[in-house]
């Protein structure tokens, strides 16, 4: 019945026997109460918990099971009146009215099914005032009344009955806040405002969702029985609070049905996706397929026939393990190499079982035996796994024509605990080195020698040593580079001796040293030739004398004062064949009347006048002595130029053979440069 009266229930004393029936035998039906203080027995008798006091007040019964889903409305009539006992219940306060914000106007919550049928407008409860005057309206507002979204609820003015104006979505509001009071008809408040709770009671109207429409997962092969591979994961938006949103997953196919048609387990509560099968079938290498495809579907009503239904798909890819060694294709390999070359020489080919491109197949190869140079090395090809044997340092032939190589392969990842490196992984190289006609060698290269400069014509300087790796092999040397020409060599012998002076002071001498190439060539068929270098040392001898810079200097006839220039001396020979230089005046007699030499350094003298000369060109004679054992001397000529000197201008167009302005301002700048020399060294 969807509408009953209870009139004057008191606790175990009246109660109401509701009426029920799915036409099936009312089996597992279960009924909630929206009045605490009620409860339904086992004789679907509605029973008070405690005294009832009130009436007016509006409870709903909701009975449910796999068949049928439905709702009536109780409203308690007829209580008896009763004083207030306490302070709490006189104020309106007692616990039990707790919908109760003022004594007259009692709000009771009320609960509406959603997704109802018309017609419209249906009663869902009622508000009672115990002051309601004749000029007394009943006002509703609220979300859902006077607010978006607005005309949902309604309330009579006059009698206070609360009424939905159209079917409601619980999933997209399910729960309204309203308030309830009571004005006269200008609209002054006379009591409330009361909250008024609508529940939208939920219907099994949302199928489960997944997530995602298809999930992928993984599982190593090999793993034990019970091994989590991946956990699906449906929504509903039914109320979680009933069955109507609690889910249960099951597999209802799985592709390829081999080799069991059970190989996975879903928990139905969860949705954890565990491995069935035994782990020695869990083998990718024998398996018919390594991606295996579940069908998923997830059914609300806790999985009752009457639940509804989503699905989705989940693919398992069964991943390797290293649980096969990889193996040489054969024992033995053989290659052949040309000696002193470099290069890939064989490659080693394996055979793995485990998935391509992982670190279960992808091969280390290294030599443990028979390279104790390190002449080879071997590198993995990426794109085809095999094993490529490189010459890296050139072979010789004459040290050894055979080499045998003992290669090992592993994988990039450790082998499974039951798995181990057989004979197969191990094979064996021969590698057979191949005669070529190798050219001479010199040794040393370079060969560095010291001699002296000057020495005689014919003199011995070195001998070169060419050998050819070949055996049965003659040599001959020839000079391909000799800059000076100062060498020749003996084809045969190989000693290098000299033809011209040997001098250091050569522009083809750098840094003391003076280089030849030679070059030697066997007589193999065809012949080969290889060069070497000589570098000869030269050491110094005293043969170069000092001479005078700068060569000319000019000087005022008035000037006053007598310091004409700084000289330097220069020597093309070194240490200690140069400085410290001796600077004197030379030999003719009377020089000392009128010119002076004071030293300033190892390297440098200041001339100076003892009294003025007229405008005229004078050659003043000096003698260069260097430091060498035994010294150089040098008699050589200061061109000392007297001029009229007028206004920071200087004329020397008279001053005998210098005539030509060019000439004049070379030995200007070479005067200036002098003195700005012997500034920077802080002697003037």
């Amino acid at each position: 019945n969807h509408a009953q009266k209870v009139n004057s229930l008191e606790r175990h004393q009246d109660t109401l026997l509701l009426v029920f029936d799915d036409c099936t035998g009312n089996e597992g039906v279960e009924f909630e109460v929206s009045n605490p203080d009620f409860l339904i027995d086992e004789n679907l008798n509605l029973v008070p918990r405690r005294d009832v006091i009130d009436s007016g007040d509006v409870m709903f019964v909701h009975g449910v099971n796999v068949h049928v889903d439905d709702m009536a409305q109780v409203t308690i009539m007829g209580a008896p009146s009763r004083s207030p006992q306490t302070l709490r219940e006189i104020l309106g306060l007692s616990d039990m009215m707790p919908y109760r914000s003022k004594r007259s106007l009692l709000v009771p919550p009320m609960f509406v099914p959603e997704n109802q049928r018309a017609p419209f407008p249906r009663l869902i409860g009622k508000v009672i005032s115990s002051d309601m005057k004749e000029d007394h309206i009943f006002r509703l507002m609220g979300r859902g009344a006077d607010q978006d979204p607005k005309g949902v609820f309604s309330i009579n003015r006059l009698t206070g009955e609360v009424a939905v104006s159209r079917a409601l979505d619980r999933e997209a509001i399910a729960y309204y806040h309203l308030q309830v009071s009571t004005t006269d008809l200008s609209g002054r408040l006379v009591e409330g405002p009361v909250d008024l709770d609508v529940s939208v009671i939920d219907q099994n109207d949302n199928r489960p969702v997944f997530k995602e429409p298809r999930y992928s997962g993984e599982v190593l092969e090999g793993s034990p029985t019970g091994t989590t591979v991946m956990t699906m994961t449906a929504y509903d938006a039914d109320d979680p609070n009933t069955d109507n949103a609690v889910l249960r997953y099951i597999i209802v196919r799985q592709l390829p049905d081999k080799p069991s048609p059970n190989m996975f387990y879903i928990d139905p509560e969860r949705g954890d996706i565990v491995t069935v099968i035994a782990p020695h079938q869990l083998d990718r290498e024998t398996l018919p397929t390594t991606q295996y495809e579940l069908e998923i579907v997830a059914k609300d009503m806790a999985g009752s026939e009457v639940g509804l239904t989503g699905t989705a798909t989940a693919t398992i890819t069964i991943t390797d393990r290293n649980d096969h060694a990889p193996e040489f294709t054969h024992s033995l390999f053989q290659a052949s190499v040309n000696e002193g070359s470099t290069g890939v020489v064989v490659n080693l080919t394996v055979d793995d079982r485990d998935d391509p491109a992982t670190g279960a197949w992808r091969a280390i190869y290294s030599i443990i035996n028979g390279d104790p140079n390190q002449n080879f090395e071997i590198q993995t090809n990426l794109d085809n796994n095999e094993g490529m044997l490189s010459v890296v340092k050139p072979l010789d032939y004459e040290s050894s024509m055979f080499h045998t190589l003992l290669i090992k392969v592993e994988n990039e990842d450790p082998l499974v605990p039951d798995i181990v490196y057989g004979p197969s992984s191990t094979a064996t190289v021969y590698i057979t080195v191949m005669d070529v006609n190798e050219g001479p060698v010199f040794f040393p290269d370079p060969l560095v020698v010291i001699r002296r400069e000057n020495i005689p014509v014919g003199s011995f300087v070195a001998m070169l040593n060419a050998t050819d790796p070949d055996y049965l092999q003659t040599q001959s040397i020839r000079l391909v580079k000799d800059p000076a020409d100062w060498l020749i060599v003996n084809p045969f012998k190989g000693n290098v001796t000299t033809r011209a002076i040997l001098d250091r002071e050569s522009p083809h001498v750098h840094n003391n040293q003076y280089t030849a190439l030679f070059m030697a060539t066997d007589n193999g068929s065809p012949p080969a030739s290889g060069t070497g270098t000589l570098i000869i040392t030269l050491e110094d001898e005293n043969d170069n004398a000092p001479y005078v810079f700068p060569s000319v200097a000019r000087v005022c006839e008035d000037a006053k004062d007598m310091n004409v220039v700084v000289i330097g001396g220069r020597d093309k020979d070194i240490h200690p064949n140069t400085d410290p230089f001796k600077i004197e005046l030379g030999k003719q007699p009377g020089l000392e009347k009128t010119w002076k030499i004071s030293r300033i350094n190892d390297t440098h003298s200041q001339i100076m006048l003892l009294h003025s000369l007229k405008k005229a060109n004078y050659n003043l004679p000096l003698v260069l002595t260097d430091s060498g054992i035994p010294p150089i001397s040098n008699n050589t000529e200061l061109k000392v130029q007297v001029c009229t000197c007028r206004k920071n201008r200087m004329d020397c167009s008279r001053a005998g053979s210098i005539q030509t302005n060019l000439f004049i301002f070379m030995h200007l700048f070479a005067l200036f440069c002098g003195v700005c020399f012997i500034s920077s060294y802080g002697f003037i």
